[in-house]
């Protein structure tokens, strides 16, 4: 089992719930930020120091829900800070950016880190169309061409025309090409049929980012199995991941606290704008598909906010308790999914970043060696 310390570095410092988004900054200090970034980088740092296998970074907009914006910038610091950690960037909002800086920059990671890059092509969130001005009803169609887009420029080693829906570019040959031959590591996400479906077409690994139900996630690996053995691959463990967040504490009782404060800001607070535009947008456009998806991602919302901590952790959303609880809750999800990597988000809302640090060493002393040979 592989092990991914994911960080999505949200503003702790709210008074008040954001009525609408996008959200005011007036309230942005850039001086707590700027402490904010170093704390949250060497967390990240430490990852590697505590056994994990990747460190992960996102992009959001316009949002306290993140202060990553270009998820690359980080990604740049960590691939100098750390010398073995797999740098899972999950990742640029392919649709939404030009494909081929995408490339560029995504190479230069590769390149700096002595080939550690997992490359996300992530598709985003509904919303964040508005912030960009792309429509969203374009955005899987966008995502496909992008993704086919950047691979051929990882690829190709004499310049090529481009002419394409979406895209066209007149002659492309980037400067540096990644290290890893034929080209870095995809991930993309899929939590739904739609989504599995479509990163088994690419081959990508698949990103269940945040888990939501046991029973969907074993029905989308499922599908995804299937539909990469109709494109002539067969994935294996390692190109399946849960996502969970996660409080390790010395007892379950105080991990329980600690996550119960977390998940109260991020719901709260740090989601109130993001659940209110994007429900908003799936109402104006068709950015999912199929009625399936759309009805899946609204209940989703829905659920996340509204189960109780207890059944968060049966249903295998949250990963909380003390070293033992955890090891435990991790094998009985491993056991329904049969997967090889599990990604990890450590710092939930407002929680206190001594007890992620702590968190991250008792991950170290007392689970690892508990799951590591899942």
């Amino acid at each position: 089992m592989q092990f991914n310390y994911f960080h999505l570095m949200p503003w702790p410092y709210c008074e008040e719930a954001p009525a609408g988004w996008p959200v005011p900054n007036k309230s942005f200090d850039p001086a707590r930020a700027q402490s904010l970034y170093k704390t949250y980088i060497d967390a990240m740092v430490f990852a590697e120091e505590c056994g994990f296998d990747w460190v992960g970074c996102n992009e959001h907009h316009f949002s306290p829900y993140g202060l990553m914006s270009n998820c690359n910038l980080i990604g740049s610091v960590l691939a100098h800070r750390t010398s073995r950690i797999k740098l899972g960037m999950l990742g640029n909002l392919v649709p939404l950016l030009n494909p081929v800086r995408v490339a560029e920059e995504y190479a230069m990671i590769d390149v700096m880190s002595g080939g550690r890059l997992i490359a996300g092509f992530m598709r985003g969130i509904p919303h964040e169309y508005r912030a960009y001005n792309v429509n969203p009803d374009e955005s899987l169609g966008r995502l496909d061409e992008a993704a086919r887009l950047i691979v051929k420029c990882w690829t190709s080693d004499e310049p090529f025309r481009w002419e394409g829906e979406f895209y066209d570019f007149p002659s492309v040959s980037i400067w540096p090409r990644p290290m890893q031959r034929p080209h870095p590591p995809l991930l993309m996400s899929a939590s739904t049929a739609e989504s599995a479906a479509f990163a088994a077409k690419h081959k990508a690994i698949m990103g269940m980012t945040l888990i939501a139900d046991l029973d969907v996630a074993r029905a989308n690996i499922d599908l995804y199995k299937r539909e990469a053995r109709s494109h002539g691959w067969e994935p294996e463990k390692r190109h399946i991941l849960s996502g969970h967040q996660c409080v390790i504490a010395e007892t379950d009782a105080e991990a329980l606290d600690i996550m119960r404060g977390g998940l109260d800001y991020f719901h709260q607070v740090l989601m109130r704008p993001q659940r209110e535009a994007q429900t908003q947008v799936l109402k104006e456009t068709g950015y999912y598909g199929t009625d399936a998806s759309k009805q899946y991602f609204e209940k989703r919302l829905a659920t996340l906010r509204e189960r109780t901590l207890e059944e968060q952790i049966e249903a295998g959303t949250v990963l909380c308790g003390s070293p033992e609880s955890v090891a435990r809750q991790m094998t009985r999800i491993h056991a329904a999914l049969n997967h090889g990597v599990i990604n990890m988000t450590m710092k939930i809302g407002n929680m206190p970043d001594a007890a992620v640090r702590r968190g991250t060493e008792l991950f170290r002393d007392r689970v690892l060696p508990r799951v590591r040979d899942l």
